[in-house]
């Protein structure tokens, strides 16, 4: 009898596959000496990947036993996230590089689709796999690519080729503040302030509030209530950050954490010491090679400067998964889980990170804290308009002449960002449309660009701004096809834990892609989504359609 590729059983061996010794030495090699625990499983996977360029079922088999799991356990956890190549018994492994196209709605615009076919040709497949992806979160650079793990913006089929024949694909990695820099222009007495006791929970909590700083994520929640609620609970407890911006249009925590990020990395030890959190969880999405490089390196000269003391901070590595960005779905896949958002209540606030009291928080909110005690709430406060609070990132993509992180007042109109940070629309175009909140945010027409861009003020037209990702369209664009660009992208990167949003997704994508849309049909699928999927990514999927039915009605094929 015979289990996999030619491995015999003996009489005196457990049935199920067996392991090869061979593959249990590589793997036992690659960890060496790290934990075993269950919640590495998805570190380890990144491991075997990065040494060997595929997961071989050879080296799953041995990892499972290496971590006393089951087989069945670490594949399922491997092949649900989108960055795992596992390879089967008989199958050929893949080839050693990847060029990555970029297909979601900025990069589209932008010929991503016809960029990506004229690379299939001419490449040696056995050598260069090109593959359509969705956001990698470079949208102001559209179209993007990767090839390997080197960014290439503003991608050319030329530029690509070039990448790919002179090995060009290790990350870039920018000019940021290093710590010494940082800590030269004032970087850590804010925390140091908190351990001193100079500064309480109370405090920090009450700076925040006053200032108006909210959750930048997407949510909005008060960042100085989520503290206290947290604070008030029993230990221990656990911070999590996260960097997992996988929405389509957004790009901004990239943007800070590759010019400024010890601005952030002071936030989170500050949250962390306010609420007496055990440790700092860090989870950082796979599409950013070059924020992951700079963040361990970072992280690294905090522990050899001291400045990281009873409360260390643990770098985890996403592995292409959007729906991680849903905070539960995140806290799974750092405990080395599938990222299958959970039910609530409880919330994670009392039953988060391994069921204990957890405190999450967006890299720009916590980019804002040290600021804010700095420099006071009011600060702060004053510089939104028309009565909203504060500064927003608002990461800007599509037709303007100047696409880009925009750190403008909250609260802005969109026609002030065009013409004040943009530079104005693209010659030959005219603004027809934009995204106020990425992928899921709705679609709002040009007459409607005079509304402030805030939480709550656009709710009363069926959108939302979410993590500020704005995309602009103009009279060239069909917002059928947007509607469908983004339909896809959500029915790709549907968890699939519940029906639907799982086949609610899929029926939607078919439903757009005839000739003429049935209304009715679309209308129904859409409430059964909105109230019936578990998490924000069924319930705000068909966002887009709705808005195209609602404002574009006149649309050709609509």
């Amino acid at each position: 009898m015979t289990f996999g590729k030619g491995l015999s059983r003996k009489p005196s061996q457990p049935k199920g596959r067996q392991i090869e010794e061979t593959a249990l030495a590589e793997v036992r090699n690659l960890l060496g000496s790290e934990s075993r625990r269950r919640d590495l499983l998805i570190e380890h996977l990144h491991k075997i990947q990065d040494a060997y360029g595929c997961l071989q079922a050879k080296h799953l088999r041995a990892l499972a036993d290496e971590m006393r799991l089951s087989q069945a356990e670490v594949f399922e956890v491997a092949s649900f996230y989108h960055h795992f190549d596992i390879v089967r018994e008989g199958e050929a492994a893949p080839a050693p590089l990847t060029v990555r196209v970029c297909d979601s709605i900025a990069c589209s615009l932008k010929g991503a689709d016809a960029l990506a076919a004229a690379l299939q040709t001419g490449l040696d497949p056995a050598k260069v796999r090109v593959q359509k992806v969705p956001c990698i979160g470079r949208c102001a650079a559209a179209p993007a690519v990767q090839v390997g793990k080197r960014a290439v913006d503003g991608a050319s089929e030329l530029s690509v080729r070039a990448a790919i024949f002179e090995g060009e694909t290790e990350p870039q990695i920018p000019d940021y503040i290093g710590l010494d820099a940082y800590r030269a222009d004032g970087g850590y007495k804010v925390l140091q302030r908190v351990r001193n006791g100079d500064l309480d929970v109370d405090a920090i909590a009450d700076h925040a509030l006053e200032a108006g700083l909210r959750g930048l994520g997407g949510a909005g929640f008060p960042t100085g209530t989520k503290w206290k609620i947290v604070h008030d609970l029993p230990g221990p407890k656990y911070l999590t950050v996260n960097g997992d911006e996988g929405e389509p249009g957004t790009f901004k925590d990239r943007y800070h954490l590759e010019r400024d990020p010890h601005r952030m990395l002071e936030g989170a030890l500050i949250a962390a010491h306010a609420i007496q959190a055990e440790r700092i969880y860090l989870y950082m999405r796979d599409e950013y090679p070059a924020v992951l490089e700079i963040l361990r390196r970072e992280i690294a000269g905090l522990r050899e400067q001291g400045v990281i003391t009873t409360i260390d901070i643990e770098l985890r590595r996403g592995a292409g998964a959007y729906i991680c960005g849903e905070e539960s779905a995140m806290i799974e896949s750092i405990e080395g889980k599938r990222g299958l958002p959970r039910h609530r209540p409880p919330y994670i606030a009392q039953v988060g990170l391994f069921n204990r009291p957890t405190l999450n928080h967006n890299i720009e909110t916590l980019y804002w804290i040290r600021d804010i005690v700095e420099k006071g709430s009011e600060w702060f406060a004053d510089q939104g308009r028309r009565g909203h609070k504060g500064f927003r990132s608002f990461s800007v993509s599509g037709r303007v002449k100047e696409p880009g992180v925009k750190l403008a007042p909250a609260g802005i109109t969109m026609n002030e960002l065009i013409a004040e940070y943009c530079g104005g629309m693209e010659d030959g175009h005219s603004f027809k449309a934009y995204l106020p909140g990425g992928a899921s945010g709705g679609i709002l027409p040009a007459s409607l660009a005079d509304e402030p861009l805030d939480f709550g003020t656009l709710e009363k037209h069926g959108c939302f701004i979410g993590s500020h990702a704005i995309v602009v369209f103009s009279d060239q664009d069909d917002m059928r096809d947007v509607a469908l660009n983004l339909l896809r992208f959500f029915k790709h990167e549907s968890c699939g834990q519940c029906t639907p949003c799982r086949s609610g997704t899929e029926k939607m994508v078919a439903l757009l892609q005839d000739k003429t849309w049935d209304k009715d049909k679309i209308a129904d699928l859409d409430a059964v989504m909105r109230t019936a999927s578990i998490c924000g990514l069924g319930q705000a999927a068909a966002n887009p359609v709705a808005s195209v039915l609602k404002f574009f009605a006149e649309e050709e094929r609509v």
